[in-house]
């Protein structure tokens, strides 16, 4: 597979941007190689520089679960455009995206749009603390809610301790006010909250980790959360930047039957456009300027382009065949995958939850963050540079999720499995 054009772009992009990228995880360097320089896409698939094209199960993180350059999308941004790229003042667009958040999500009386995901929970956060009156936050391990200094965080020893600043540039004072936990762990939460009595502002979790692979939650978690908060007075924060409207229109809350006081949203909510939104109850909510103390505010929030693409999306997406059509093809996906690691006797767990997945090299479960970090990740990088060559674009981290979108189609997963099969007889061939 020729990859000149990329080299070369990729070489030219170091001299401008640290790592020739806007993104860490782009640079490919924990799987090793150079990135592919992206063109175009189209549907599920996208083509490089090179020419060389890729089914795609990237999707730019989840967004594009319409796939990629969806006509409805396009011509709605297109439209939009013509009209006005940002004007720092409301629209009438801003309250009907406002107003399918709120008819989406139970716990959603009412929303704020903001720029990413990151700018979600770092608000959600200080909205938390502004109602409680409180300082710290309870994080799981292994959950990633964007570059937010307090939540960028490594765990401490033990169970329900206190957190170790995990970047250069995070103060220790500001990483100390989160006790990192477990994940699938609710005990470890209830005791964060004896160790910590009136001091935790919130809870805030993944419902369904995507960030380090795909961690599903176990059996009575997201509910023993639910009522750890409601009985000690902090507020449950659910970050559904990734699951908001890829699980169900009500995300995994409507999944596992749980309601936030506060949700976080992004990447669907906004179809491929930076976008970003949190929401809760109106007693919460009205904590906010202008009608309350909470001060938050952006130029570019509920920016014309994003609001336009994202209803487009949330319009396209709002039938229920759309899930089972989802759920289908990711299922055979998943069944595919799993078959062709045990033809060619290569150990895999492979967690899914609905369209979005991981497959991990190992042979045990994977359940938090301990588990995810003793799989093997050099296989991971052998399979996925094979895959690569193959025409099949994986995320360049062994701890990422795959997205199924509607554009991909049955022949699209049986080329993907076949590819897959050839894969890993390349990763036994390595042992």
């Amino acid at each position: 597979m020729e990859t000149a054009k990329s080299d070369q772009a990729y070489e030219q992009a170091c001299r401008y941007m640290p790592g020739g990228v806007n993104s860490p995880v782009r640079s490919f360097k924990s799987v090793g190689g150079g990135p592919r320089f992206i063109q175009k896409g189209q549907g599920a698939r996208i083509i490089d520089v090179d020419g060389n094209e890729y089914v795609d199960y990237v999707g730019s993180w989840g967004p594009l679960v319409l796939g990629h350059a969806e006509e409805t999308v396009v011509a709605a941004v297109v439209k939009a455009a013509a009209r006005g790229t940002s004007f720092g003042a409301p629209t009438e667009a801003e309250t009907k995206l406002a107003g399918l958040i709120c008819k989406s999500f139970d716990g959603i009386e009412l929303v704020r749009l903001v720029n990413s995901g990151t700018e979600a929970v770092a608000s959600a956060i200080r909205l938390a603390r502004g109602f409680t009156k409180r300082s710290k936050i309870v994080k799981a391990a292994g959950c990633y809610h964007g570059h937010v200094d307090q939540l960028l965080v490594q765990a401490g020893s033990g169970v329900a301790t206190l957190g170790l600043a995990g970047s250069a540039g995070i103060p220790e004072e500001m990483a100390q006010l989160t006790v990192v936990v477990p994940y699938n762990d609710s005990e470890a939460v209830a005791e964060a909250f004896r160790r910590f009595p009136d001091q935790i502002a919130a809870v805030l979790v993944e419902p369904v980790a995507g960030n380090m692979g795909v961690v599903p939650p176990a059996q009575g978690y997201l509910k023993a959360l639910r009522r750890l908060c409601s009985d000690r007075g902090a507020l449950l924060v659910l970050d559904e930047v990734i699951t908001g409207f890829r699980l169900a229109p009500g995300g995994a809350q409507q999944v596992y039957n749980v309601s936030a006081d506060l949700t976080c949203l992004g990447k669907i909510i906004g179809g491929g456009l930076p976008v970003g939104a949190y929401g809760g109850r109106r007693e919460i909510m009205e904590q906010l300027a202008p009608l309350g103390p909470v001060y938050q505010a952006g130029t570019l929030s509920g920016n014309p382009l994003a609001v336009a693409a994202g209803l487009a999306t949330l319009e396209a997406l709002a039938t229920p065949t759309n899930y089972e059509r989802l759920e289908r093809l990711s299922a055979a996906l998943e069944e595919g995958l799993a078959e062709a690691a045990r033809e060619t006797g290569v150990p895999v767990t492979i967690n899914r939850v609905g369209s979005m997945m991981t497959v991990f090299f190992t042979d045990g479960p994977v359940r938090n963050y301990d588990d995810v970090q003793r799989c093997d990740a050099g296989r991971y990088a052998v399979f996925f540079h094979s895959m690569l060559e193959r025409g099949v674009y994986l995320a360049p981290s062994a701890f990422e999720a795959m997205f199924v979108s509607l554009a991909h189609r049955d022949a699209d997963i049986e080329f993907t499995v076949d590819q897959a099969r050839k894969s890993f007889e390349v990763v036994a061939a390595g042992d």
